[in-house]
């Protein structure tokens, strides 16, 4: 089930807040079996994973933080709890990798093949084994306090909002809320308000910029403008989709009296890369920070190891985003950039510059990235990046996808995306109060998305493969 469907929208939505707002007690409970209906919606076995990586964490949990337990024994089970959660995403995630590259090798040398495994990804499987992961770290650092029921803890890891594609939110931050929380009619509000500025983003933005990528992107051989421009129209499509989800998240989370992390903020503002990466998915920002930079030694052990830290920290980043080498070097090119900007040091890079050329540098830097994070093999990137610098053989077909691309509606598109992802005030700062007049706003442009949805075909959020 996904947020901009009817059968979300109209019939799960409703009966959830209407029930949710009925029931004396039980809410975290109730809230535990609906979540668990919205994830079991692709398929119900995924259910069971989901419920196994809950027990090993909370058990973990109960462990690390019994009294009296020796610190030998709370190692032994954060150990534990950590290398099955990172066994279990292993191998949905990354074992057929693991396997094509092993028989790509055996290969070379006429052995003979593994046999071809076929494992099916549960849906946004990184973002609940990283969730549920973290609580028994944080128990064990003393920076969460133990969940005080199974029911409330598996209640936090399934929670429907930002159950699929985040943001990723950490125990301690929700702990006290699963306990008690505030309902008022201003955190509705807010929360519906957000909600629709969010489904409006992604069905009147996001998809339709990707219906320009994808034509691009399946090209044999654009030119260099129509590179350009499908370059572009992929990152506004990835922007408003993951910040479109985000709020939506945090939107549900606000209608139901939860307060969930704000997860970008005006990313391609940034005037470099390091702060691209404060602004952007920011929850897994602060995740790499805290659980694998700073215990990698961060920039305390000199100038080469934070180089090192980096770099190790990005390539592990961009693997989580997806097995596939693509994703990998994705990782590197950001690694590299965050590590040169550390050497040279920002403002020694970008000082001299007018801000808004530091913003035009960082965006086209970006999008590089975003090619490699596009395309489904380094070939495919590197074919792109030579019909991006015009040093591919262009064919006859490429004057008709020009004709295709340059409409009055796809030029005004990508203007006006541009000039939305560059207003200093998000959706995010725009719902926090609601007004008359937004709320006049607000319903002509929810029945609008309504409208232009029913006439899009099914396409979900592009984070949910991961």
């Amino acid at each position: 089930m996904v947020f901009t469907s009817h059968i979300f929208l109209f019939y799960f939505l409703p009966a959830v807040l209407a029930a949710y707002y009925l029931l004396p007690r039980g809410r975290n409970f109730f809230l535990l079996l609906a979540s668990y209906v919205f994830y079991g919606w692709w398929n119900p076995w995924f259910i069971l994973l989901m419920l196994f990586a809950t027990a090993v964490n909370y058990a973990g949990g109960l462990v690390i933080a019994a009294e009296g337990a020796s610190q030998r024994r709370r190692k032994a089970a954060l150990t534990i709890s950590v290398a099955v959660s990172l066994s279990t995403l292993g191998f949905f995630k990354y074992a057929m990798f693991v396997e094509g590259n092993v028989n790509a090798l055996l290969s070379l040398f006429g052995a003979s093949a593994l046999p071809l495994l076929q494992i099916t990804l549960p849906v946004g499987i990184s973002f609940y084994i990283f969730q549920s992961m973290t609580y028994a770290i944080d128990v064990y650092r003393g920076d969460a306090p133990p969940a005080r029921s199974f029911f409330d803890f598996a209640c936090f890891v399934a929670l429907f909002p930002q159950l699929v594609a985040g943001p990723i939110v950490r125990y301690g931050t929700v702990a006290e809320q699963l306990v008690r929380r505030d309902h008022t009619l201003e955190k509705f509000s807010s929360g519906v308000a957000l909600f629709v500025l969010g489904f409006a983003k992604k069905i009147l933005l996001a998809n339709l910029a990707g219906g320009v990528a994808d034509e691009v992107f399946a090209a044999a051989a654009p030119c260099a403008a129509d590179a350009w421009f499908g370059a572009a129209a992929y990152a506004f499509q990835i922007y408003f989709d993951f910040s479109a989800y985000s709020d939506m998240a945090v939107g549900l989370g606000r209608m139901i009296g939860f307060e969930f992390p704000r997860n970008f903020d005006a990313p391609y503002r940034s005037a470099s890369i390091t702060e691209f990466w404060r602004r952007w998915h920011i929850s897994l920002s602060t995740f790499l920070r805290d659980y694998l930079y700073v215990p990698l030694g961060g920039n305390r052990r000199g100038a080469r190891r934070t180089y090192i830290n980096l770099a190790i920290v990005m390539l592990l980043g961009g693997l989580w985003h997806g097995a596939n080498w693509t994703f990998v070097c994705w990782g590197a090119y950001h690694g590299a950039w965050l590590a040169f900007e550390r050497w040279r040091g920002k403002e020694s890079v970008y000082a001299r510059l007018p801000h808004a050329v530091q913003v035009a540098i960082t965006f086209v830097l970006v999008l590089f990235s975003w090619i490699l994070f596009r395309s489904e093999t380094l070939s495919g990137a590197a074919d792109y990046f030579a019909a991006l610098f015009g040093l591919a053989e262009t064919t006859p077909a490429s004057a008709l996808l020009g004709g295709m691309l340059y409409t009055p509606g796809n030029i005004a598109l990508l203007g006006v995306c541009a000039f939305l992802a560059l207003q200093r005030r998000q959706a995010f700062d725009l719902a926090e109060k609601v007004t008359w007049a937004r709320a006049l706003v607000l319903v002509p442009l929810f029945i609008l998305s309504v409208m232009v949805m029913f006439e899009q075909s099914f396409n979900p959020f592009l984070y949910f493969q991961f």
